[in-house]
């Protein structure tokens, strides 16, 4: 049993009422989805606080954890207005009558709460038997306290929370895997391809947030676009034990959707509906087809789970509307289509000034044209993390957001703690969302906790099987690990979804170049060159090479080119850099590393544990730059 208190309250309340019942619903806001991720019951509300049962000890803790990390992560954005909460939890035997809970578990939890410190969590030790060395929290005990009524003496440990790591609610077995093919377009009207893939989109979304399913990724769905394979044999390469499909048809403000849930297994047809609905009505329309699906494969809505599902993205549909245009263009990744990404989320918000989602949507755009280099991350990232504050400002619980906020703060603020915090709070918040796997995991690996980084990119994996950027950061993880034969066969993997992509051509040189097969890494590289019309990141990674090779004269000319280059658009000092590290010009490449520092070059995030460094190591100017890095 878990008790919650709010420190305080009753002084708030006599204060400022209005800022009292404010505080509440930001509580409420922020701890129900977290009860409803570890499989908590809340038994009641108790005013400023809840009584919550569990089924295991250890998703009673995890999920106290989390809490406090989640409120930890709002009150670092909300200046002085903190919100501070005591939490307690005993195990014992209770007794249900008329929905409420009795018995000595409940008494001891509400005598060990107030024991805790304001932002902390306490623990009796029967807890503490059944979590030790199982929880990422270590534990002080507080001795034997006097509690009030209570006879017989209880040990209370304390939860020490230094970093406040929120913790993923773990996925039970059975678990039905659901894979939403892409709907359909009728409308028609090419034009209207981005509201049938963004409708896709939102139902992967939706059914993401039942507990009870796990939910393939869009980047894995997306590759049966226009397919004609046959459903069991993408289910199959899927690993999917369910499939959705279906239709969008949009004319003028109607909008016919027809959805069919498949059970791959036996082949029967377990739902199907066709809606037609007003186009306002689309958001309570996704809402329905997902409690359908859950139904249909018995899986229980959680009564937090249905709010959740009933929550309208936006009260407006012009602003629905350009958000998904928005969503369309950010997936295209190129320079283009994520400047017009930015004008949909901005013309979104301009309809509806609170979609958290479209703030996020900016975050992301932002973030991902300077990861990709489009644009100098000193202009790129700060529009990012404001954007992210807002999304969360107005949304606490919006896992994206999270991971959106996680992402700057890794790559950009170096504030690696921070970072971690709110990764694994956005994991916390939806276990089913790749992404938060994939860029915890590229965290983990700047760190050097490899083991740690490979689990969560295979987590990622999991919920995305198909997803060629997920199946090159496995390669990437292993490449780091310097287990160069296993990242090669991953990097084939990679390839073998599609021969085409040239990001896994360019890692793929880096295994071959560290075991000195000097011959393929030339090929690979050169194949990304031509991919990228010659990007600035695949010309570098190619001059390195070469110069690793010997081939100093291709090098230099490759050096030439991109310093000509720089004379007249943005062409990031860390390529600049690795190209004299392979040169073997340590002066000139410490010169550079140090211009990539004050640009904010996102690429330096992994300098600690990149093997093309290797020759700078000993230097003890690569120890001052890792130390200024906050690396070592």
């Amino acid at each position: 049993m878990m008790l919650t208190d709010m420190v305080g309250f009753s002084g708030i309340t006599q204060r400022d009422e209005r800022r009292a019942l404010r505080l509440l619903r930001e509580q409420d806001r922020l701890v129900k989805p977290i009860f409803r991720r570890f499989r908590g019951r809340v038994v009641k509300s108790l005013g400023d606080g809840y009584l919550v049962e569990f089924g295991s000890a250890l998703e009673a803790v995890n999920c106290a954890v989390s809490i406090q990390a989640a409120v930890q992560s709002r009150n670092a954005r909300a200046g002085d207005d903190d919100l501070e909460l005591r939490i307690g939890i005993h195990l014992g035997d209770v007794v249900h009558r008329d929905k409420d809970v009795f018995g000595d578990a409940v008494n001891i939890a509400s005598r060990i709460q107030p024991l805790s410190d304001p932002g902390g969590v306490c623990v009796s030790r029967q807890v503490y038997d059944q979590v030790v060395n199982k929880v990422d929290a270590r534990f002080a005990s507080v001795g034997i306290p006097e509690l009030k009524n209570i006879v017989t003496p209880v040990q209370v440990f304390k939860v020490e929370l230094p970093s406040s790591h929120p913790v993923a609610a773990p996925a039970r077995k059975n678990e039905p895997r659901v894979a939403v093919l892409p709907l359909t377009n009728l409308s028609g009207h090419s034009d209207d391809e981005y509201f049938a893939d963004g409708i896709t989109e939102e139902l992967i979304q939706t059914l993401s947030q039942i507990t009870g399913l796990r939910v393939i990724g869009r980047m894995s769905v997306m590759r049966y676009k226009h397919s004609e394979a046959p459903l069991r044999e993408v289910a199959r390469e899927l690993g999917a034990t369910a499939v959705v499909e279906g239709s969008v048809r949009k004319a003028g403000s109607q909008v016919r959707i027809t959805a069919r849930l498949l059970d791959v297994t036996s082949a029967e047809t377990l739902w199907s509906q066709e809606f037609d609905r007003e186009f306002r009505d689309v958001f309570a329309l996704q809402s329905d087809i997902s409690r359908r699906i859950a139904n249909a494969l018995e899986v229980e809505i959680l009564r937090a789970e249905r709010q959740v599902l009933d929550r309208p993205l936006t009260g407006n549909t012009q602003a629905h509307s350009a958000y998904l245009r928005g969503r369309f263009q950010l997936n295209q990744r190129t320079e283009e289509s994520l400047r017009q990404s930015i004008a949909s989320f901005t013309e979104a918000l301009r309809k509806d000034p609170k979609f958290a989602r479209a703030h996020a949507g900016i975050a992301d755009a932002y973030s991902t044209l300077a990861w990709l280099e489009y644009d100098r991350p000193r202009h790129a990232f700060p529009r990012a993390r404001a954007a992210a504050l807002r999304a969360l400002e107005l949304e606490p619980t919006l896992a994206e957001a999270h991971a959106s906020l996680g992402f700057v703060r890794f790559l950009y603020d170096r504030a690696w703690a921070e970072a971690e915090r709110e990764f694994r709070q956005s994991i916390a918040l939806n276990p089913n969302y790749p992404a938060s796997h994939q860029f915890y995991s590229d965290l983990l690996k700047a760190m050097g906790r490899l083991d740690e980084a490979l689990t969560e990119v295979r987590r990622a994996l999991e919920l995305d099987p198909l997803s060629l950027g997920i199946n090159t950061a496995l390669g990437h993880v292993l490449y780091l690990s310097r287990r160069y034969d296993e990242s090669i066969e991953q990097y084939e993997k990679a390839l073998g979804l599609s021969p085409t992509f040239a990001q896994a051509h360019l890692w793929f040189g880096r295994p071959y170049l560290e075991k000195g097969l000097y011959d393929k890494a030339i090929e690979e590289v050169r194949t990304a060159v031509r991919l990228t019309n010659e990007s600035t990141m695949s010309l570098a990674v190619l001059g390195h090479v070469y110069a690793s090779a010997g081939r100093s004269r291709e090098a230099n000319e490759i050096l030439a080119t991109l310093l000509t280059r720089g004379r007249r658009q943005y062409v990031p000092s860390y390529w600049i850099a690795l190209l004299y590290v392979g040169l073997g010009d340590s002066d000139r490449a410490f010169r550079w590393l140090g211009r990539a520092e004050a640009e904010r070059s996102a690429w330096l995030a992994w300098i600690k544990v990149e093997p093309r460094f290797d020759r700078l190591r000993a230097d003890r100017r690569f120890a001052r730059l890792l130390r200024r890095l906050k690396l070592s």
